[in-house]
C-alpha cells in the first residue's frame, strides 16, 4: 500500500513524456477545486442567511415556549406549570396571551393578533433592538394601555409610527351568542394608545399581524382570568437548553408542548434546510461532471506509463499493485483538488464576511451576502469530494489496468 501511494505521488508531480498530460492533470485538479469551492461558498451563504433569520426571530421569540397541545389556552396555576417554574435553570418566565381581534383606525379595518405581555418581555427577548420611533417599550402608564404595532400593521392602517387618536380593538366575547337585535353586545371593545414606537422583525408574519400590549389589557379584552396562551421562558446563562427542554417535557406530559426557537419557526427553518440540501445535491452533480477530467487524465497517464508498468512487472509487482498505483493517482487528484477548493472557499468566505465584497443592494435587510463557514459543512464537503473521486475512478482504472496488464 505504501509503495503504491509513493509511486502515485511521484507520478502526480513528475513531468510526463507528453506535456498535454501534465496540463490535463492540472485541469483535473482545478476542476475538482472549483466544484469544491462552489460547495463551500454556497453552503456558507445558506448558513449566513440561516443565522441572520435566526437573529431576527431572536428579537421576538423566547428561548423556550410552553403551549397547550390541544386548545388555545391553559391554566397558569396548573400544578405541572408551577413545578416547571420552580426549576433552578429558569431565569425569567412570563405568561402571554395571543388572540385574534379587529382594529380600526379612521376608515381602515384590519384583523390582527393581539399579544399581551408584561415588562419582562424585554428580558426574555431582544425587542428593544427592533423598536423604531421613541424606541421605548411601554405597555401601561397611569391607567393608559399602549399598543406597539408591527410596522406592517401601522402601514396597513395608515397610523404612522405615532397615532394621535385611540385605536379601537374589537374581539368576540367568550361563550356569548350574537343577538341579532343587539349584535354589539357580543363583542368586547378596548382602546389602545400609541407609545410612539413600532417594531419591525422583518418577517411578515409578525410585522403585518401583531400588536404588543399589556397582559392585563389582553385579559380584559378577551375575558380571561387565569388562562394563558403560552408561558415564555428564558434560561440562566450556562444552562443546557436541550436537557432543560427534555426535563420540562417529562414534567408537563403530553398535554403541553415545549418548543425552542427553531421549533417555534419550524416551517421557515425547514424550508431553508431543504433549499440548502437541494443546492448541495446540484453542486455535487457538478462535481461528478468535473471528475470526468480526472478519468481522462488517468486514462492518458496509464497509456503514458506503460513502460514503467512493464518494469515494475518484471521486478515482481503484481497486477493488483499496478492497479492500486493508478487508483491512488485518481484519489490524490481528488484530494488535492478538495483541499485547494476548501482553502480558497474559506478564504473567499472570510473576505466576504469582513468586507462584504458581493452586495445585495439597498432594498434588503443586509447590504452584503451573509456567510458563515461551519466546520461540519467543510468536513461533509471533503468527504463528498473524496467519495465522488474514489467511486468515479474505480471502473476506468480497473478497465485500463486490465488492458495494460494483458499486454505485459
Amino acid at each position: 500500500m505504501a509503495i503504491a501511494y509513493y509511486i502515485a505521488k511521484r507520478y502526480l508531480f513528475s513531468k510526463k513524456k507528453h506535456n498535454a498530460i501534465n496540463i490535463i492533470s492540472a485541469i483535473s485538479v482545478c476542476g475538482v477545486a472549483l466544484a469544491t469551492l462552489a460547495l463551500v461558498c454556497t453552503l456558507s451563504v445558506f448558513n449566513g442567511f440561516h443565522e441572520m433569520v435566526e437573529g431576527l426571530f431572536t428579537a421576538f421569540d423566547p428561548p423556550l415556549k410552553i403551549t397547550a397541545s390541544q386548545g388555545k389556552t391553559f391554566q397558569q396555576n396548573d400544578e405541572r406549570i408551577e413545578k416547571v417554574l420552580q426549576m433552578t435553570e429558569i431565569e425569567t418566565a412570563m405568561p402571554t396571551i395571543e388572540e385574534s381581534a379587529m382594529v380600526q383606525y379612521k376608515d381602515k379595518q384590519l384583523m390582527v393578533t393581539i399579544k399581551g405581555v408584561d415588562d419582562s418581555f424585554t428580558q426574555i427577548t431582544e425587542i428593544d433592538s427592533i423598536l423604531y420611533g421613541r424606541q421605548a417599550f411601554i405597555l401601561q402608564e397611569e391607567g393608559v394601555d399602549y399598543g406597539i404595532l408591527g410596522m406592517g400593521v401601522a402601514s396597513a392602517l395608515g397610523t404612522g409610527i405615532q397615532f394621535v387618536d385611540p385605536l379601537p380593538v374589537i374581539a368576540p366575547k367568550q361563550n356569548v351568542h350574537v343577538n341579532i337585535a343587539n349584535p354589539g353586545a357580543a363583542f368586547a371593545k378596548g382602546y389602545l394608545y400609541s407609545p410612539g414606537s413600532v417594531f419591525m422583525v422583518n418577517q411578515e408574519k409578525y410585522d403585518a399581524q401583531y400588536i404588543l400590549t399589556s397582559l392585563s389589557f389582553a385579559r380584559q379584552l378577551f375575558g380571561y382570568r387565569d388562562e394563558v396562551s403560552a408561558m415564555e421562558i428564558k434560561l440562566k446563562p450556562g444552562s443546557n437548553e436541550r436537557s432543560v427542554q427534555t426535563k420540562m417535557k417529562e414534567l408537563l406530559g403530553d398535554d403541553f408542548q415545549v418548543q425552542n426557537r427553531f421549533e417555534q419557526q419550524a416551517d421557515v427553518f425547514r424550508i431553508m434546510e431543504i433549499e440548502k440540501f437541494i443546492s448541495y445535491l446540484f453542486l455535487t452533480f457538478i462535481l461528478i461532471i468535473a471528475t470526468f477530467n480526472v478519468i481522462g487524465s488517468l486514462s492518458m497517464l496509464i497509456v503514458d506509463k506503460q513502460e514503467d508498468a512493464q518494469t515494475l512487472h518484471n521486478l515482481g509487482a503484481s497486477h493488483q499493485l499496478i492497479e492500486r498505483i493508478f487508483m491512488f493517482e485518481g484519489w490524490l487528484i481528488a484530494a488535492y483538488g478538495a483541499l485547494t477548493g476548501i482553502v480558497l472557499g474559506v478564504i473567499l468566505c472570510l473576505i466576504q464576511h469582513h468586507f462584504g465584497i458581493i452586495s445585495l443592494g439597498n432594498n434588503f435587510i443586509v447590504e452584503a451576502y451573509p456567510v458563515s463557514v461551519h466546520l461540519l459543512d467543510v468536513v461533509l464537503i471533503f468527504i463528498t469530494v473524496l467519495a465522488v473521486g474514489a467511486i468515479s475512478v474505480i471502473f476506468p482504472v480497473k478497465y485500463m489496468s486490465k488492458r495494460l496488464t494483458q499486454r505485459l
